[in-house]
């Protein structure tokens, strides 16, 4: 008699537990899922350096690029002057000194992006004009109809 309520006792709790891990193996695919679609979402945020274009204007101590050489000057002195002063042969922390090189980085691609947006944008319009010059030079040429 012992015997069978043991095993009962065994087969219910093993039930219980195929049930919840069921159940959390479910939740752990659709969390993954989920997090993969909201990375897909924000894009390149964090992009390959691991920093937001946030967290690397607040290491550099810099306004976010706009797409001007000035800021693109002031990055490179702020990111020179930190980056000597954390110099590991000199007493400086090596994981300092790679924080402000990923946050460069971070910054000159978020600027390199802006040109390419700004570029495109150029070329756009400049195709759109041409597209009207054309239209209109091609209804100056017909002569009117009578």
């Amino acid at each position: 008699m012992a015997h069978r309520i043991i095993s009962q006792v065994v087969f219910t709790g093993a039930r219980v537990f195929g049930r919840a891990f069921a159940e959390a193996y479910k939740q752990a695919s659709a969390s993954q899922k989920f997090a993969a679609a909201g990375n897909a979402q924000a894009g390149n945020t964090a992009a390959s350096s691991g920093l937001t274009l946030d967290e690397a204007c607040r290491i550099l101590n810099v306004a976010p690029p706009k797409g001007g050489q000035g800021s693109v000057e002031k990055t490179h002195e702020q990111f020179k002057r930190l980056f000597d002063m954390n110099d590991p042969k000199r007493g400086g922390s090596f994981y300092l000194q790679s924080k402000v090189l990923r946050a460069r980085e971070r910054i000159e691609m978020e600027a390199q992006r802006l040109r390419r947006s700004e570029q495109q944008q150029a070329r756009q319009a400049n195709q759109q004009q041409q597209q009207q010059q054309s239209s209109s030079s091609s209804s100056e040429q017909q002569p009117p109809s009578s």
